[in-house]
Order: C-alpha cells, then structure tokens, then sequence
C-alpha cells in the first residue's frame, strides 16, 4: 500500500504543477506552437493582451473579451527585420479590414499594434503577415476569435487536472472517502459510522 501511496503522491504533484510552467503559450511545445504564423522560410509570433481587461493575460487563438486589444508580432530570427513586412487584421468570413500597418522594415524584430476590438462583432478574424520582396508578396495568416464565451481549451484542461488530482488525493489520503468508494465498487456503500 505505501507503493501506491507514494505513485499517487506522485501523479497528484504533476497534476498540481502549473500547466502554464509545463505548456508555454496555450499548451504547446515551441515547435508546435499555435501561435506560430510561418512566413516563407521565417516565423512570426503572435501574442494579443487586453490590459484594460484582463491585465497582462496573453492570448492568441482566443480572446475572450472585445476591447482595445494590444497586438504583438515577434520576429524570430534576425532575417526579416531587413525585409519589408506588412500586418492586417481582418473580420471573417467577411473579410473586412479592421486594422492595416503598411509595410515597412521593422529593425527591432517585433511590431506592437492596438485594435479596439469594442465596436468590433464578435466572432473571428485572421493576422495577416505579408513578407514583400520586390514584386513578390508572400502571405500568411493565422485565425483567432474575440469576444468568444467559455473558457479556452487550456483553462478547461487545467480545471480537468485540478479536479482529477483532488479526486485521486481525496481517494488516497481520506481514509473514509476511499471506503465509501470502495464499497461502492463493490456493489454496496460501506456505512463507516460505527
């Protein structure tokens, strides 16, 4: 019994570990990361923060809330901050610009842009990050939805995680809940009451 004691011990510690310590950025590792926009050879990192709202949350697939809304573009790599890059944030399906940065060189490698997502409908949009060479244009988009209610995925599986590892600790360190949960398997609750 202390094996499973301490494999319990165990498995609630990892579950109780911060998801976001485990998972950066919604739940995904750097190479799978869904905040990732590929633009020809280069990335594009794409973080949106709504301070007024939510103080310093980030987001990316998901914003929860309309408001002014910070929008920011990481270059990783040097590459492209020699290259001319423009950004448009669109209304889908429609396709309605609510936001255009015209291209240009950004040498610092990330480019901030504020949309008031207010008087905006809710629903989704795309980040558009067109890299320009000369005459060509290579385009790329990631989609995201604003004003979207419930929570995101990754709140919903850190609550999943929470739930299951108070479950399993209550099942291994409160001696009458895994009696009663034991006779309940058996096919007849145990009356610990004596």
């Amino acid at each position: 019994m202390k094996t499973i004691k301490r494999f319990a011990l165990l498995v609630l510690l990892a579950m109780m570990t911060p998801v976001s310590t485990v998972w950066a950025h919604g739940g995904v590792s750097v190479e799978i990361d869904s905040c990732r926009i590929p633009v020809g050879d280069n990335w594009v990192h794409f973080t949106a923060y709504t301070p007024g709202l939510t103080g310093d949350a980030e987001y990316c697939n998901t914003i929860p809330q309309a408001g002014r809304t910070n929008l920011v573009f990481d270059y990783e790599g040097r590459r492209l901050r020699n290259m001319t890059v423009e950004f448009e944030i669109t209304k889908e399906p429609e396709g309605k610009v609510v936001y255009h940065q015209d291209a240009a060189k950004h040498p610092t490698g990330s480019v901030n842009a504020v949309v008031d997502f207010t008087n905006q409908p809710a629903g989704k949009y795309l980040a558009h990050v067109t890299l320009i060479n000369g005459e060509e244009r290579t385009d790329a988009h990631l989609p995201f939805t604003v004003g979207a209610s419930g929570p995101s995925g990754s709140d919903s599986l850190k609550m999943a995680l929470m739930i299951l590892g108070i479950l399993v600790g209550a099942y291994f360190f409160a001696p009458g809940v895994r009696e009663k949960v034991d006779g309940i398997i058996k096919g007849g609750s145990k009356d610990t009451a004596a």
